[in-house]
């Protein structure tokens, strides 16, 4: 839901029911929900084919839910600024439980310590660099890695092993890069580095929703 043009508004609902009819998981990153009529308009829209995963920063995943009518009387859509939070992980926790047990599937809650849940379990992991939240890009590229993972497992796990991979990648690039360009490109060679292990070992817990 980045960049819009005229055309999506036919072809972004049109994508999502063929991929929900046909059974085929897919991602919704509501970014910068608020911004315009058209946005709110398609992720309004989006609610009937209950994507996989949906992955978004604080005040976009409480204003999605608000949107949806899952939690809180009415969107909140004022609170949302841009492609930036204004909010805390933790006070979207109930927004994201919300989604998921709507969906079905899984909801990621980026931040500082990212929070992950299927609407029964919450998963909150650990990892990754500040900066990057200076490369622009950074979280919505996140969704096509969790789109790979989601074609190969069920939401929550490939949700948890995303959102692990992304952090290992960012704790090891922030350990040899120290500004945004630099860490860019190491960010994505330990994307390609990271091994099935490296995702088992990031710190992670778990507790009940």
């Amino acid at each position: 839901m980045g960049t819009l043009f005229p055309i999506y508004e036919q072809t972004i609902p049109r994508a999502a029911k063929a991929a929900h009819d046909a059974g085929k998981p897919w991602v919704l990153d509501p970014v910068g929900l608020g911004i315009g009529s058209l946005r709110t308009q398609l992720v309004g829209e989006l609610k009937q084919y209950k994507p996989a995963i949906v992955r978004g920063n604080a005040s976009e995943i409480i204003a999605l839910a608000g949107l949806w009518g899952l939690e809180g009387e009415a969107a909140d859509l004022s609170r949302v600024r841009g492609v930036d939070t204004t909010d805390t992980v933790d006070a979207a926790r109930d927004a994201a439980v919300a989604l998921a047990r709507y969906t079905g599937g899984a909801v990621v809650v980026s931040g500082e310590v990212d929070l992950i849940t299927d609407g029964t379990t919450v998963a909150k992991s650990h990892g990754g660099s500040p900066l990057m939240s200076k490369i622009t890009g950074c979280g919505c590229s996140q969704g096509g890695v969790l789109a790979v993972y989601a074609c190969a497992t069920d939401p929550f796990t490939a949700a948890i092993c995303g959102t692990a991979v992304y952090n290992v990648a960012g704790t090891r690039a922030a350990a040899v890069a120290d500004a945004p360009a630099s860490f860019k490109v190491a960010f994505i060679d330990e994307l390609y580095r990271a091994t099935a292990q490296d995702i088992a070992d990031n710190q992670l817990e778990l507790e009940e929703a």
